[in-house]
Formats: structure tokens, sequence, C-alpha cells
């Protein structure tokens, strides 16, 4: 019999990806055959599936956790963000449509029968799913046509435990001015709570968990202290993106509005050696920078005159004539060229805008979407990468006449006369260890060795170790309801 819990937060960026996964990895080292799934999910991080689509980045970790391969099933929803009021939305794992959030609103109930498709094909010979909500069931305001929380959660008729964040204060609140909106039904699928992030000693708040006990009559399912190493597993979130302090190699990422697949830096924000500086908007790139990163966008052009407005160009023009490096990536790579030409208005009006001109390369838009796991070899040392395309867009020109990738039988990517402007269309090619090594000894930089892989799988066993120490899992496991 597969059962189901429901892991729903009190706010947005309470920790529920992190504990999902650490929860997930904790019962499979108890035997369990585990499974994740979160019905939408809202992030311009995707990851590429085994079955062709593309999911929420943590979803791709829970997965992993799970020691399985990423589904589609897994994230039957995905809001990918274009604009403040609009997102792509994709379907099990293919473009569906794009919305205004108001459309969208009134439209997303007739995605439950999706989702409720896959929730039901994923649970198939587990013994657990754990699902992962999305914002906060408090936004009741929201509540009519939900898929993403109660409006789930009373569907399938899981049982849910609802998370604080200590960290951001008035936990009580969070927790007890949820159970006060909810109307009925839905608070009596809440069947429990935890305390997340927590600094210092849990026992100073003993009180506060009484008190949270008294006011909903939940069941008090632990405190989970700040888990250190969270720094060490992919982010989902663009709030999570960060700098990250490592040694005298500097690379420094510009942060763009609409910021996509930016699981490119994990690898890097890990290697010893390596520090990753993450450029906010009016700040100037760093004069010393090694390296600079132009990191993928979910809307190219927009982004483009963003990087424009904060004089990036003219760092980034400055920063090249100083004998430094640059690499774009997807939507950067295309930024880098001569030209962008959307004349079928993808992303936005129909429109030609100049490029940064530091590759001689043009992009025109095409409603097509490239989405492929892929294996390519880095030409100058024969180092096997394996990554994922997720673009919409063909590149050509002269400099991709020097591609210094070779994917799938093709030319992939492309480099100035002098070597020191490079971009690409291949996300996650940084995860290769070797790769990683001889891209920067290409560079003159030489790197340490680092396995980045058997890193992250490291720190899923530290975090399931970090659960069973301060969450009740037998009892959140008995909390679960029979699917």
């Amino acid at each position: 019999m597969t059962r189901a819990i429901m892991i729903q937060g009190a706010g947005s960026n309470v920790g529920k990806s992190m504990l999902v996964a650490g929860i997930a990895r904790a019962c499979v080292k108890r035997g369990m055959r585990v499974a994740p799934f979160k019905p939408q999910n809202m992030s311009n991080n995707a990851a590429v599936t085994a079955d062709g689509g593309e999911i929420g980045r943590a979803q791709a970790l829970q997965a992993m956790a799970c020691g399985l391969e990423p589904l589609i099933d897994m994230n039957p929803v995905l809001l990918k963000p274009e604009t403040d009021t609009g997102a792509q939305v994709i379907v099990h794992g293919q473009r569906f449509a794009t919305m205004k959030a108001r459309d969208y609103g009134k439209q997303k109930s007739q995605l439950l029968p999706a989702v409720l498709e896959s929730f039901h094909r994923i649970a198939k010979g587990r013994d657990l799913v754990i699902v992962e909500g999305a914002g906060s069931p408090a936004e009741v305001n929201l509540r009519a046509g939900d898929i993403a929380n109660m409006g789930f959660a009373a569907a399938a008729n899981v049982p849910v435990v609802l998370i604080g964040d200590i960290d951001r204060g008035g936990v009580i609140a969070q927790l007890v001015g949820t159970h006060a909106v909810l109307p009925p039904d839905d608070r009596a699928l809440i069947k429990g709570f935890a305390i997340n992030k927590f600094r210092g000693d849990p026992t100073l708040f003993s009180d506060g968990m009484d008190i949270i006990v008294e006011q909903t009559g939940w069941a008090p399912l632990g405190i989970v202290p700040w888990f250190a190493d969270a720094w060490k597993l992919p982010a989902e979130d663009v709030m999570d993106v960060t700098s990250r302090k490592g040694g005298s190699i500097k690379v420094a990422v510009t942060r763009l509005n609409r910021i996509a697949n930016f699981d490119d830096l994990d690898p890097l924000s890990t290697t010893p050696g390596i520090s990753v500086e993450v450029i906010e908007a009016g700040r100037p790139l760093p004069g010393d920078a090694d390296l600079v990163i132009v990191p993928g966008s979910k809307s190219t052009i927009a982004d483009l005159a963003h990087f424009r407005a904060q004089g990036w160009d003219i760092d980034l023009a400055a920063h090249v004539r100083r004998g430094g490096h640059v690499l774009g990536i997807c939507g950067g790579y295309q930024m880098l060229g001569q030209d962008i030409i959307d004349e079928d208005g993808i992303e936005g009006p129909p429109s030609k805008v100049s490029g940064l001109g530091l590759l001689n390369v043009r992009t025109v838009m095409k409603p097509e979407k490239r989405l492929a796991r892929s294996t390519a070899t880095y030409l100058p040392t024969g180092d096997t990468v394996s990554g994922y395309e997720i673009h919409i867009g063909d590149t050509t020109g002269p400099d991709c006449d020097r591609h210094w990738l070779s994917l799938e039988g093709r030319g992939e990517g492309a480099a100035s006369r002098d070597g020191r402007v490079l971009g690409c269309y291949l996300h996650g090619l940084f995860s290769e260890d070797a790769f990683r090594a001889a891209f920067f000894n290409k560079l003159g930089i030489p790197v340490a060795s680092h396995n980045y892989q058997a890193g992250v799988d490291a720190t899923l066993d530290s975090l399931a170790l970090h659960m069973e120490s301060h969450l009740n899992i037998d009892e959140l496991i008995g909390l679960a309801g029979d699917i």
C-alpha cells in the first residue's frame, strides 16, 4: 500500500524543498521506496528529465535523494516567469501556454486532472510519496481553484504537515495564524507541524511549541536547527543565488532579472580555490575577475536591456580589453553576439536588437524549444561533458566555426578569435569534474580537483541524519495517509 504526506509551509522559502529531500533520503536509508511530488512549482531553474520534459530543479534534487531519475510526473505543472505579470506554463514537461497571472488564476483548476494523473502514476510501486506544497495555504484569497496546496491535498486526500520558519521571526503567528484563517475542512487536513531553521538552543523554544499545540491541536514533530551545509546543495530559488568565497580565483556572475538555470554555478561554488561573486543590479563588474559568466535567461532581450542599464556592457568590454575571460551560457551566449532577431515576437513585440558584440554570431528566435539531455566532448582535451539543453533560438556565425564542444556529431558553441570569449547552449557542464579542471587550465588558472556529485550525495546523507536527529520521522510516516 502506498502512503503519502504533504509538506506545506506557513510562508514562502521556509525550507520545504530541503526538508522533503532530507526526509526522503532518511526514508530511503530505512529501506523504503520513496518518490517526491510537487503539484505546481514556479521557477526558471528547470531540470531536463529522463522522459524528455522539464521540471523544477528542487524535484530533480529530491529525485536524487530518493535514488531515482527525475521524471515529468514529479512536477506536472511548472510556471516559468517571463515578466512581472506573466509566465510560461509547462504541463507534463512541455510548454502548454503563456499566460498572465490573472488568466492563469482563472484556469488553473482545469489542470487538476493532469496533476492527479501524475500523482497516481508516480505513486505506483512506492511505499511513500512526499508531496511539497508551494507558497502558503494561508493565502486563502487564492484558495479557489488551488492545485498547489490545500486544493491538491483535499482532492487527493493527503494529510499535511505545516512548516514554520523561525529564522524570519514570528513563527508562532505564522502557524497559529494559518490555523485561524483556514476554513474548517482545510484545517482538518493538517495533522502536525515542525519548526525549521532554528539557531541556538532548541530547548529555549519548548514553551513556544506548547503554545502552538494548545492553539492548534496539531502534533509537534520537532525543531530542526539551521543546516549549515545547505549551500552545498543545488538551489532552486533565485533568492538563494548568493556569492560564495572560496579562494583566489574570482568568477563574477551577472544577476539578471530573469536568470534561468543557474545550477551552472553550483559546482563552481563548491570547488576549492574558486570564489563566485554574484553581481547585483547597480554594482559594477569587478575589475579583478578571472572569468565573467553571463548566465541563462528566460527573457533574453529584456535581460540584455537590463544588462546595459547597469553599465555592465561597458564593464565587460573593459574586462576583455584587460585580457579577461568571458563565458556566456544559453541566453548569455545569445547576448554576447552581434544581433538577436525575434521576428515572431516570441519574447514580446517583433524586434531586432544589437547584442554585446563580443562574439561574431547572431541568434534568430524560433518558437520550437530545444529540450534534451546531452553528452558532448570538450575538443581541446577530449574530456566528456554531460549536461542539458533548454532554449529557443538558433545561433550561427563565423565564430561558430571555432566551436569548442562536439555534441552528438555537431559542433556546439562559439569562440572569439583570441579564445577569450566563449559561448554555448549546454547547461550543467561544470558538474563534470574533469571538464571543469580542463576548462580552467585552458584559461591558465588551474583549480583543485573536486568530486562535485559525490559532494552533493554526501550532503544529502548529512541532511538525512540531520532530519533523523531533530524530526520525529516515525511519527511523520505514521501521519501519512493511504492512497
